[in-house]
Parts: C-alpha cells; sequence; structure tokens
C-alpha cells in the first residue's frame, strides 16, 4: 500500500474527526475497541460515523506447521487505510468533548493520527 488515500479524506457527516497519518492494517478489534472509547467518554451523547469497514480478510497458518500445505485458514479482518483516510466522524458534541474523545479512540489505534475540524465550523453553535 502506497500513496495517500484517494476517497474518504474529507469529513462528510460530522464536524470533527480523525485522520490517519501512516499505511496500516486495522483489525476489526482494533476499530470497535476505539468504537467503544469515542461512545464510554460522550456518554452516548451526539452521533458518530465509523468511515472504514474491515472486509478483507487475513489468513495465517497454525504455529509449528511445516512449509507447504496449502494456505492457512482466515484469521480475521482488516480495514486497509492509506495517509489521509477518515476513520471516525463525530457530531452533535463540543469541541473539547470531541476532541478528548477521539485522543481515546486514536490510542486504541496502530496507526499515528489527526484531530480534524470542518472548515465551516463555528464555535458560537455549541451544543
Amino acid at each position: 500500500m502506497r500513496g495517500n488515500a484517494q476517497r474518504g479524506n474529507q469529513l462528510a457527516f460530522g464536524s470533527f474527526g480523525i485522520k490517519t497519518l501512516e499505511c496500516k492494517w486495522i483489525t476489526a478489534p482494533q476499530i470497535e475497541a476505539a468504537r467503544i472509547a469515542v461512545t464510554r467518554y460522550m456518554q452516548r451523547q451526539g452521533q458518530i460515523w465509523i468511515r472504514i469497514f474491515p472486509d478483507k480478510p487475513f489468513t495465517k497458518k497454525p504455529a509449528e506447521v511445516r512449509m507447504g500445505k496449502g494456505k492457512g485458514s482466515v484469521e480475521g479482518y482488516v480495514a486497509p487505510v492509506t495517509p489521509g483516510r477518515i476513520l471516525i466522524e463525530v457530531e452533535g458534541v463540543s469541541f473539547e468533548v470531541a476532541k478528548e474523545a477521539l485522543r481515546l479512540a486514536a490510542q486504541k489505534l496502530p496507526v499515528k493520527t489527526k484531530f480534524v475540524v470542518r472548515r465551516d465550523y463555528d464555535e458560537t453553535q455549541n451544543v
């Protein structure tokens, strides 16, 4: 995986989001851990969007198996991401709550991320 994200690289739904800065595979349990961290901190206020979906299966052979004998069985699913891809978006909460919630989510993910704000976001319309 090389290059920057060609799609999914701008905020589409919420006012705040986290954007990845590197290429990596993000597994389904990592995405779920990030989602739980956000919803716990926001105390079920506002709305969140997970913009990536783990639809790529990866295989693994069991430990201590000899070479050959075919391909291993499916071990799990991943979402391949490239720099610039928006991972999670948030709407309906204040700037401070969104920033902290997305910081907690970023800690659960194996990529470096950046907090982004919608260009036309107005702080006077705080919820």
